[in-house]
């Protein structure tokens, strides 16, 4: 019998287009930056730096002797920001991607094979650039980030303050909700100074206090120990320490809002003199700065307030170009579903978990929106009876990130009546369902006229 002839097949050409030629990968770490360049721009294609500046100056001298014009690096703890910083003062686009984008690399894990990999897909235009807004947000981003980072420093001590209480068996941070308020602070400043009389501790209650002043006695006998007073002292000393840190950190952000400058906008309004002269007047109106810039009072959207649209403008500032469409704006805040079709059948997505800080205040807007009387708050509570809470914030943060997009890129005034087609066809349903059940029951529902 002949062996059958073995079929050739031709070979064929499985690379990708390349799309930008002049690309470069970057591989970040804390002493050691690993460079790959294309290999036909030097002989040593891949190349190690040290991290220091006059390093990272050398770095980008030699991507610009490679005629390298386009850069991709992973967003590797903050040991980015300095060589970010460099390479974009030379000109040259930087391309900040997620770690998870390019985590699965093919072949033994290296720091030499994670730049060449980078650098192969950011030139065959497989990889996405994260969302970084303008400098002049960024400087607000970090100052409010490490604003929140001092509030957290001085909850720490607030607890220190509640242990040394405990310890000498003080109740009055039960009696009263806030020992940081007008008379807690009151009365651990008299004990640190050796105050222990009960009769006097407790005449430092303000009049605004719900607790009677027996109460107040009674949670302030205690052990007045002089090693817990002395611990007292020292959380209280920190406490107002990060208290005077934050007002600092305060009138840096508000000098930093108030001198922001958008593309749209006319000059920044001039600060009233007379909020010197007169103590009882605001001497910053954050408001108004941030309809300035947004060109539209977000306030009026349900669940947020000023402070929230002071985080949102810090994260994201107030040009959203960078987002083409709604859409792509709420799956970059990952709260909106993202499963496929195949075969005319749904496939569930893996759950990401994700740390975005815009997406947070999303989720606590629609939260607070349990209570409320408007649509939004309507469409919560019946998604909640429907799918329960965790799914109800996040249909909800999905809607007002919509909504909040199509203000910001409109320059729109938020308007209830909008929904007004929605209320009249929710109420019709509701009307429905009452007389569906009222008949199943045996009754009958009959209008009532005014």
């Amino acid at each position: 019998m002949a062996r059958a002839k073995k079929r050739k097949h031709r070979k064929l050409d499985r690379s990708l287009p390349e799309m930008r030629p002049n690309a470069g990968g970057v591989d970040i770490g804390a002493t050691q930056i690993f460079v790959a360049v294309p290999a036909d721009r030097d002989t040593d294609s891949v190349r190690s730096f040290p991290t220091f500046t006059e390093d990272l100056h050398a770095l980008a001298d030699w991507l610009q002797q490679c005629r390298v014009d386009t850069v991709a690096m992973e967003s590797t703890g903050v040991y980015w920001i300095p060589l970010f910083q460099i390479l974009e003062a030379r000109g040259i686009d930087v391309h900040l991607v997620n770690a998870q984008h390019v985590h699965h690399v093919p072949g033994r894990k290296s720091d030499v094979l994670d730049c060449q990999w980078l650098q192969y897909l950011h030139s065959v235009g497989m990889l996405k650039t994260s969302f970084r807004p303008e400098q002049a947000v960024c400087e607000i981003r970090s100052l409010m980030r490490h604003r929140e980072n001092l509030v957290q420093m001085a909850c720490v001590h607030v607890l220190h303050m509640h242990k040394s209480l405990d310890q000498m068996n003080l109740q009055i941070h039960h009696v009263i909700s806030d020992i940081t308020g007008v008379t807690g602070l009151a009365i651990v400043d008299a004990i640190v100074t050796g105050e222990s009389n009960p009769n006097q501790l407790a005449k430092l209650r303000d009049y605004r206090i719900k607790a009677s002043l027996e109460t107040v006695k009674k949670s302030l006998v205690g052990d007045y120990r002089r090693e817990h007073i002395f611990t007292l002292k020292q959380s209280l000393t920190a406490y107002r320490h990060y208290q005077q840190l934050i007002a600092d950190c305060d009138g840096e952000i508000q000098q930093r809002v108030q001198d922001f400058q958008n593309k749209d906008d006319g000059p920044a309004p001039a600060t009233d003199s007379s909020s010197a002269a007169n103590p009882t007047a605001p001497a910053f109106d954050l408001h108004s700065h941030l309809e300035r810039i947004f060109g539209t009072d977000l306030t009026l959207m349900p669940g947020f307030d000023t402070l929230r649209i002071q985080t949102l403008f810090s994260e994201l500032g107030a040009d959203l170009s960078k987002f083409s469409t709604d859409q792509s704006f709420s799956s970059w805040m990952n709260v909106c579903p993202k499963d496929g079709f195949s075969a005319g059948r749904r496939i569930r997505s893996p759950k990401v978990k994700t740390k975005n800080r815009v997406a947070q205040i999303f989720r606590l807007a629609a939260q607070s929106l349990h209570h409320s009387k408007c649509y939004l708050g309507d469409y919560y509570r019946s998604q909640r009876a429907r799918h329960g809470a965790p799914k109800a914030i996040k249909n909800t943060a999905h809607k007002l990130a919509r909504i909040f997009y199509h203000l910001v890129t409109t320059r729109q005034t938020y308007d209830e009546t909008v929904f007004a087609k929605l209320e009249a066809s929710n109420h019709k349903r509701k009307l429905n369902k009452l007389q569906s059940l009222a008949k199943q029951m045996g009754y009958s529902l009959v209008e009532v006229t005014a």
